[in-house]
């Protein structure tokens, strides 16, 4: 249907589907901001108030988008289901974590989670679906392991918020590459299964007095803020994949941790120190790789086809 559209529509659609990319990845970018404005409740409500006012954003937008029947039809399906209980924990784990980083003061760890997360993928990739991994890959995968494990022995912390940060949305990325659902059904449902216990926590909250929604003006309205922060960046993006091939898309996905890096060393003061620079260098590097073996590679299947 799309391709019977007027002409001048079809001519704004490669231009607006970077501005898509860009708003998205941006927006995840600055998410740190957010979070630290809102330190001062812990991060386990933050998180209980963000499953609720997604939902409520997402909802309208479902039923506008005609979704609601595919979101259906996914909660009869066992198998689907049985995946929407598995990645709903893990994002839920990736949230959590990542919002009590940012107000522990450990925005550039988040940040190294996030650039390591592609070359996890690919690592998961050859393990759970048996993809074959080029050599450039595989050079870059043990870059990245290196870089990750000199981190893990020079510096005075191990990089477990880094590691849980990237693995958990790498399993939650496999988890999502192999059930049939789109970008936005997908967060619906798995927000849609964590609302009950929710509720149940903003309930208690309220019933002894300790809930900080309803405290300050600026804290209600920044809790009630954090369904645009979740939602609005995944609307853009899911508008980005329509609009892009997911080769295009995927270079823009380094725009949301180098923010966090750009946030976490120059406006937080956070220290980065030789091991951190090591690491970020060698993931960096490895990051590199893969994406010129992916334009490589990607040429070479245009040639062939």
């Amino acid at each position: 249907m799309a391709a019977t559209g007027s002409s001048s529509a079809a001519s704004t659609r490669p231009a607006s589907g970077p501005l898509f990319a860009l708003g998205a990845f941006l927006s995840w970018g600055l998410g740190p901001v957010y979070f630290r404005a809102i330190a001062s409740v812990p991060a386990w409500e933050v998180l209980v108030h963000r499953v609720v006012w997604t939902l409520v954003l997402l909802l309208p937008a479902a039923v506008a988008l005609r979704r609601l029947p595919v979101a259906a039809r996914a909660l009869r399906e066992p198998r689907t289901l049985r995946a929407l209980f598995a990645s709903t924990s893990l994002i839920a784990v990736n949230w959590l974590l990542f919002i009590w980083a940012v107000q522990s003061g450990r925005v550039l760890d988040a940040s190294l989670g996030y650039f390591i997360n592609p070359l996890v993928n690919v690592a998961l990739g050859r393990v759970f679906l048996g993809e074959r991994l080029r050599r450039a890959q595989i050079v870059a995968v043990a870059l990245a392991a290196a870089s990750v494990g000199l981190l893990a022995v020079t510096a005075d912390r191990t990089p477990w918020i880094a590691l849980t940060l990237g693995v958990s949305f790498g399993m939650y990325g496999l988890i999502r590459k192999t059930t049939a659902l789109d970008s936005m059904t997908g967060l619906m449902l798995e927000t849609a299964l964590l609302l009950p216990p929710a509720l149940g926590v903003l309930l208690w909250l309220g019933a002894t007095g300790r809930g900080s929604f309803g405290g300050s003006t600026s804290t209600t309205a920044l809790l009630a803020a954090s369904g645009i922060v979740t939602a609005v960046p995944l609307l853009c993006f899911v508008a980005a994949a329509r609009r892009m091939t997911l080769t295009a898309l995927g270079f823009f996905q380094y725009i949301a941790p180098t923010s966090h890096f750009l946030l976490a060393v120059f406006f937080y003061g956070e220290p980065f120190a030789r091991p951190q620079v090591l690491a970020f260098l060698g993931i960096w590097t490895a990051l590199g790789v893969v994406s010129a073996d992916a334009v490589v590679a990607r040429r070479l299947a245009l040639r062939a086809a």
